[in-house]
């Protein structure tokens, strides 16, 4: 990771950019002869955030800087590379061939969680994949009602719910048997997680619903937010998922195809 930083950093600054590094960034690996900043001075100070890592830390950066608006480029140094879909070794080709212009540019929706209890927010959160109800450590199945914009849609018994955006149709989503859906479409999917039924189905909804889930019996069960914050429920909270007002810019080289991703990460 540090070469890579170095190296990127250097090439840009040759080709006559100014670069700044994450405080975090520059104090983990070491990094002294580079100007840097906490993250939201970092983007304000920007035109395009660089990131380098898996999608876990492009899930983390884009919750953090969404209410800036500040574009993202995501350089896979990880596993799967959904989201940071530049390899290292072209690293240089595609950062110069979308600081000339050339590059699509792609709006990802994220979405709000809010749990209110008797009556009170308990707590809220912000998810780019999904905001996922389910059991807890105890294994045993919970009991959800699901209402959209207060419209009492169905009840299920199930390890739990996934609600997705279209970027997290291709994460957790997808191995509980929900659909692939287009990262730009302005839609939301719920998805049961091992549904105590034969006839429970995946629905797609409008971006601009409300979607309100009632935890009506748990013994144990924790809400989770991209898999990176989570928060204990009872029985009795609600869940409130709704559009974030921001959306997540990405920026990808100009020979970018969502569809060539899916071929070559999901065979």
């Amino acid at each position: 990771m540090h070469d890579s930083v170095c190296k990127l950093g250097e090439f840009l600054r040759e080709r006559g950019h100014e670069v700044m590094l994450a405080s975090q960034t520059a104090e983990r690996l070491n990094i002294q002869d580079c100007p840097h900043r906490n993250l939201h001075e970092l983007a304000a100070e920007s035109d395009v955030v660089v990131v380098l890592g898996g999608d876990g830390t492009m899930l983390s950066i884009a919750r953090a800087l969404a209410s800036t608006g500040t574009p993202l480029i995501g350089i896979n140094q990880g596993r799967l590379g959904f989201l940071t879909d530049i390899t290292v070794s072209d690293m240089y080709g595609a950062m110069a061939e979308i600081l000339s212009g050339q590059y699509v540019a792609e709006e990802r929706i994220l979405l709000n969680g809010q749990i209110r209890r008797d009556g009170e927010r308990v707590f809220e959160a912000t998810a780019f994949n999904d905001v996922v109800v389910g059991k807890g450590g105890t294994g045993r199945l919970i009991d959800l009602e699901i209402a959209i914009n207060s419209e009492f849609v169905y009840s299920q018994r199930a390890d739990g719910l996934v609600v997705t955006s279209p970027t997290g149709t291709t994460a957790y989503a997808l191995s509980a048997g929900g659909p692939i859906v287009h990262p730009t479409l302005e839609a939301v999917a719920l998805v049961p997680i091992c549904p105590h039924t034969l006839s429970a189905r995946p629905i797609v909804v409008d971006s601009h619903s409300r979607i309100e889930l009632t935890l009506t019996y748990a013994d144990d069960a924790r809400v989770h937010f991209d898999g990176q914050h989570h928060f204990d429920l009872m029985s009795g909270d609600h869940v409130w998922i709704t559009r974030a007002s921001r959306a997540v810019t990405l920026l990808h080289p100009h020979s970018y195809s969502y569809y060539d991703t899916l071929r070559q990460k999901l065979h």
